[in-house]
């Protein structure tokens, strides 16, 4: 199985005195557009996941949106999962993916629980990772045990520079 995990996309400053509720702040305009030449870059790079997972925040779940366009998918299969939230636990995400039968899964959630869930498929003992906004880690799981195998972590800047 191939795993992407992918943070959401430029939202709304949490401080800004108009920010909605956490769970609620939207992708900025400028988020939309980055997220969406970040997602060009992810489809040029081959990627075709048939499983979508992400958090229920709706900046995430804007990304999801966002991505799933762009590589062919149809938004409405979107899963969501409480496991992708910022403090969700890594493990319940995981043990959620390998239940899957797919080939090539995209999640995408928030810092700090993706840097920790990138930490622990490494086997390190805590988070090596800023995935930026944006940001796409790939993992392979290389045999039937349940190891993962780290293929790339690439920036929003280098999938928009993908994409063109």
């Amino acid at each position: 199985m191939i795993l992407y995990l992918v943070r959401h996309g430029i939202a709304v400053d949490p401080t800004d005195p108009k920010s909605p509720p956490e769970a609620e702040r939207p992708l900025t305009a400028s988020g939309v557009q980055k997220t969406r030449s970040a997602a060009l870059g992810l489809r040029a790079m081959g990627a075709k996941p048939d499983v979508l997972i992400s958090s229920p925040y709706v900046r995430a779940a804007q990304t999801a949106e966002i991505f799933a366009e762009a590589l062919g998918f149809a938004p409405e299969k979107i899963r969501v999962s409480e496991a992708l939230k910022p403090a969700g636990n890594p493990a319940e995400i995981l043990k959620e993916i390998s239940h899957l039968k797919a080939k090539e899964v995209a999640c995408f959630g928030h810092a700090p629980n993706l840097d920790l869930i990138i930490s622990h498929l490494a086997g390190a003992r805590g988070p090596f990772t800023e995935l930026k906004k944006a940001g796409v880690a790939c993992f392979e799981q290389s045999n039937a045990h349940g190891h993962w195998q780290m293929r790339w972590i690439l920036t929003p800047k280098v999938l928009r520079q993908l994409g063109e």
